[in-house]
């Protein structure tokens, strides 16, 4: 979930709100890891005591809606992964020089390789892991050496000089939204966590995931406040590469392109299991061999950016189709949780259930805003 949640918008978005509110952004963070808790606990939580991934349990809820919430999943799941298959061709850019459609298409064959592993969950699993150490590594090396005002950070963190509610629900979007509101859970299904006693430890792993990737985010926004503490102004057209150079000199531009490949990358490997575990509710054939659903995903997803580069208007589809995703999954599993037949007397706490309808009433006012603003904007 973690490393499924770090790629490449969420790198830019962290960078591009420090530049904007500076220390007081520490606040939108702090709301953010709020809010990414109340989801991702009680996702997770309701899913393995029902002991069925999202999509079969919507339809329990309503029949029909299991379906719906599958295919948002997966047409979002797949206009984002060619963005993410991009972000892996532009990181060995930085990195090595390869040309980015070599880069990309080298990502997508590595990310096909371990899916195609014998024992590929555990290949997959230790992967994020291995990156997810690497990008806290690279995060912490540019948070220390860019000299933060960490005291300046901590004050405002808790008493903003501006507050942007926008900048909220967009990391929030970004960390537990679309497919990556599930990619734990399913996970952590298919390696056989089912029933009401293995609640306590998806717990215990919901909260590491949302740990982790707040710790990369704060760790950046740390290292972006720095910088621009410090007078510099980031390039726009790439913030987060702008930070790395600024921070450390012209070593930064590889380490970020390390970064950029290990975030992307490991983006492409969630994004296409996730997608996949959906898609095996909707299509027989994906249910029959799903590993087989999987490398389709991945290859789909490198084929299109191949073919037409990065598709901006697949990519602001896919913002529009993953808003709903958060609020339709969440709305689906709080149904499920006051059903004991369907959570196998699993009784979900009252508090965390009102945390997750206050997450997804967020998010469905947010996802009811870009509407209308993409609307008048035609």
């Amino acid at each position: 979930m973690a490393t499924s949640a770090v790629g490449p918008g969420f790198l830019t978005q962290t960078a591009v709100f420090t530049g904007q509110l500076g220390a007081s952004f520490g606040f939108a963070i702090l709301c953010s890891v709020l809010l990414d808790l109340a989801a991702q606990l009680t996702v997770w939580r309701v899913l393995v005591a029902a002991g069925r991934p999202a999509g079969p349990l919507a339809d329990a809820v309503l029949p029909g809606l299991g379906r719906v919430l599958a295919w948002a999943v997966v047409l979002g799941g797949l206009a984002f992964n060619v963005g993410n298959v991009a972000g892996a061709g532009l990181g060995l850019q930085a990195l090595v020089g390869l040309p980015v459609p070599a880069g990309a298409a080298l990502s997508a064959a590595l990310a096909v390789a371990l899916f195609l592993l014998p024992n590929a969950g555990r290949a997959m699993d230790r992967f994020a892991a291995a990156a997810g150490f690497v990008m806290l590594a690279l995060i912490a090396l540019v948070a220390v050496a860019a000299r933060p005002p960490l005291a300046e950070a901590a004050l405002r963190t808790v008493l903003p000089l501006r507050v942007d509610p926008l900048a909220v629900v967009t990391i929030v979007g970004g960390t537990v939204g679309g497919y990556i509101t599930f990619a734990g859970a399913h996970r952590l299904l298919d390696a056989g966590a089912r029933g009401p006693a293995a609640v306590p430890g998806a717990t215990r792993a919901a909260a590491l995931g949302v740990g982790v990737a707040s710790l990369v985010r704060v760790g950046l926004f740390l290292a972006a406040l720095g910088v621009v503490a410090g007078g510099a102004q980031l390039d726009p057209a790439n913030p987060p590469a702008a930070v790395f150079r600024l921070a450390l000199g012209a070593p930064g531009g590889r380490l970020f392109g390390l970064l950029m490949w290990a975030a992307a990358v490991t983006s492409v490997v969630g994004s296409a299991y996730t997608s996949a575990s959906f898609l095996g509710g909707v299509l027989p054939a994906a249910a029959r061999r799903p590993r087989a659903a999987v490398v389709a995903f991945v290859v789909l997803s490198a084929a299109v950016f191949l073919a037409v580069g990065r598709p901006v208007r697949a990519l602001v589809l896919a913002g529009a189709v993953n808003g709903w995703v958060l609020p339709l999954g969440l709305a689906a599993v709080l149904l499920a949780a006051r059903r004991p037949a369907l959570v196998g007397g699993y009784r979900h706490p009252a508090w965390l259930a009102a945390a997750g309808a206050g997450t997804a009433a967020v998010m469905a006012g947010l996802a009811l805003w870009t509407a209308r603003t993409a609307f008048l904007a035609r």
